[in-house]
């Protein structure tokens, strides 16, 4: 009658052991890391959701969109793009949006800019696109926004391209 194990089946056993504990221990770390970099995927893209949202609406109950640069309050389309986005709002207040050091700004009137997006963002190209500025012609006003970003560094690295279209709700007469 046996009363033990042998020294070979205890190593048999501690060593299937450490190879299951190791492969469980790889699987867990790797959803660690999935959901760290979702989260944080899902706080970028929350917060250049909401500088869209706000950019847009501003700018379609907007008038006198100038894109490029230039006199800032003259109307100005711009069907190949720039970095730079000027308009008059509902208020009357001239708001500028351009791309700064990887960062999207914001100006009102005459004061300094400030960052509307934050800095776990990083913009690698805003581009305005805007026609029927000014009056004249037969096109209502309207811009598409469109921003290449990412967020992350290596491996963690997620790139997004978001893109929208705002056409001006005052009429263009």
């Amino acid at each position: 009658m046996r009363k033990g194990f042998t020294l070979i089946e205890l190593m048999v056993a501690m060593s299937i052991f450490i190879v299951v504990m190791t492969i469980s221990m790889g699987s867990i770390l790797g959803v660690f890391d999935a959901n760290r970099k979702s989260r944080s995927l899902k706080t970028v893209l929350n917060n250049l959701n909401l500088a869209v949202e706000s950019m847009s609406k501003e700018m379609r109950f907007g008038k006198n969109y100038h894109c490029g640069s230039g006199t800032v309050t003259v109307p100005q389309n711009c069907p190949s793009g720039d970095t730079l986005m000027s308009f008059l709002s509902s208020d009357n207040i001239q708001i500028t949006y351009r791309l700064n050091n990887q960062t999207i700004e914001k100006k009102l009137d005459n004061s300094d800019y400030i960052a509307v997006t934050a800095p776990e963002i990083v913009i690698d190209d805003l581009t305005f696109y805007t026609l029927g500025a000014g009056t004249g012609n037969t096109l209502q006003p309207k811009v598409i926004i469109k921003i290449q970003s990412h967020a992350g560094a290596d491996t963690g690295r997620s790139d997004f391209t978001l893109q929208t279209l705002v056409s001006q709700r005052v009429l263009d007469i």
